[in-house]
């Protein structure tokens, strides 16, 4: 059995669903208008009250996607200030992203499973194997919040399909 490398795991995942969240955001932005929805009303929605918005979703889901690269390659994550404010600010955002992502090749993830990643959080670090912290931490996290960002919008009844989700 050969073994996947780390960039394969990784940079593709990232790169297929970061473009399937600019098409889900596209096709609710223009169903936003043809139903004629303020756009800010789905930015600042919701699942609960203690959950972070729309905007904050896909603002997380990005920085999980272009930390987990850096740190993988050992290079500090690029700072991306979380300004954010139409649909356009995040297509702008996701497209950052994606760019970053692209800019990590095999090479530089070459041996990273092995690799020791900290993560700090409010009130202690995280310690990871790069391994551990690709499919127990970052990954899940990613999809965690692509998940919540295709629920705020179905929520407030943008027609999305798994398929969506899935496929761009």
């Amino acid at each position: 059995m050969s073994k996947i490398s780390m960039h394969a795991l990784s940079a593709p995942v990232f790169t297929r669903m970061l473009k399937n969240l600019a098409a889900i955001l596209a096709k609710a932005e223009t169903q936003a208008k043809a139903k004629n929805y303020d756009p800010s009303v789905l930015l600042n929605s919701r699942l609960a009250p203690d959950m972070f918005a729309l905007t904050r979703q896909v603002q997380i889901a990005t920085d999980h996607a272009k930390g987990a690269m850096a740190r993988l390659a050992g290079h500090v994550p690029e700072a991306i200030e979380d300004t954010e404010t139409t649909f356009a600010h995040l297509q702008a955002r996701i497209a950052k992203t994606l760019a970053l992502v692209a800019g990590y090749s095999e090479a530089q993830l070459e041996g990273s499973e092995k690799r020791e990643v900290t993560i700090k959080i409010p009130g202690s670090e995280l310690k990871f194997t790069g391994y551990d912290y690709l499919t127990g931490f970052a990954l899940p996290n990613f999809y965690f919040h692509m998940t919540t960002a295709y629920a705020i919008l179905r929520h407030n009844g943008i027609e999305l399909s798994k398929r969506d989700f899935l496929m761009s």
